[in-house]
């Protein structure tokens, strides 16, 4: 077997798989003001929030043109790549994996495995490094889609937002608009419920929830009872994923934390200046 391990841009890669030889990235589009930029290739975090403050219309994204991701494979397989396993972000929040599973019978000779991490960002990211560790010590396919499956019912995020209406304008929030006019002077906790975003707890205040979040993915990480990464992960609040991540080491001083950001896909459901706190089994 030659694997190729193929994500797309919301992925958030760790250091040591970034330029990783059997790894390739599909661009997620994004519109502003009707001009797209391709995530990652034409915009990166630290500019798109700039822009998105600036813009005069609602930001949307799109999924990749799918003869785009179709001419990949089919150099993947010129390449000399036999299997293609496809790591992308949640179906409760994007089709595009299920728009994979729909074309990936169409390629003769090669094998493409679509795989819905129900998750996003950094803790999807983990799931790519899972799998080019598990390819490089000579894993089989079977071997590493279960290891990915028992990280995918392992891995907990707790989301908290400034602002609801960009979710529910991008229809990204479960039962959304029934939940906007109950919400004055509540900050509400979100969480992924097998791939969709949904409303977890209702708090009284930002501090409440930071604390409650904070307890909530604790409980999580004694459930997994195997070793687990935490993540902070912010939409351009750098300050404030800091001081979370500070106040995550006092409680549990033996975690291993890491920050990332939401790049532009993610932050435009999010809205600037969300914080997520995920755990992950490793």
């Amino acid at each position: 077997m030659k694997l190729a391990v193929v994500t797309d841009s919301t992925a958030i890669l760790p250091e040591t798989v970034v330029n990783h030889p059997d790894l390739y990235v599909v661009a997620i589009p994004v519109i502003i003001d009707g001009k797209l930029y391709n995530e990652g290739i034409d915009i990166e975090a630290d500019e798109y929030y700039d822009l998105l403050n600036s813009s005069k219309e609602f930001p949307t994204t799109s999924q990749p043109a799918i003869g785009e991701v179709m001419a990949l494979y089919e150099r993947l397989k010129k390449a000399g790549y036999d299997t293609i396993l496809s790591i992308h972000l949640s179906g409760g929040i994007s089709g595009f994996v299920n728009t994979l599973a729909g074309i990936k019978d169409e390629f003769s000779d090669l094998e493409v495995v679509p795989f819905d991490s129900e998750i996003t960002s950094m803790p999807m990211g983990n799931m790519v490094e899972a799998a080019l560790t598990m390819k490089d010590a000579g894993a089989d396919l079977r071997a590493i889609l279960e290891h990915l499956r028992m990280i995918r019912d392992n891995t907990y995020a707790y989301l908290i937002v400034d602002d609801l209406n960009n979710l529910v304008r991008g229809g990204r929030l479960t039962n959304g608009a029934a939940l906007i006019g109950g919400l004055l002077k509540i900050k509400p906790i979100l969480t992924f419920d097998k791939g969709k975003i949904v409303l977890s707890e209702k708090i009284r205040s930002s501090k409440k929830a930071f604390n409650r979040a904070e307890d909530l993915i604790g409980q999580r990480a004694k459930e997994i009872a195997r070793p687990v990464h935490f993540y902070v992960i912010h939409a351009n609040n750098i300050s404030a994923a800091q001081e979370e991540k500070e106040k995550l080491q006092a409680k549990y001083p033996d975690a291993e934390i890491t920050i990332g950001h939401f790049g532009p896909v993610i932050g435009t459901h999010l809205g600037e200046k969300a914080i997520g706190i995920a755990c992950s089994a490793i």
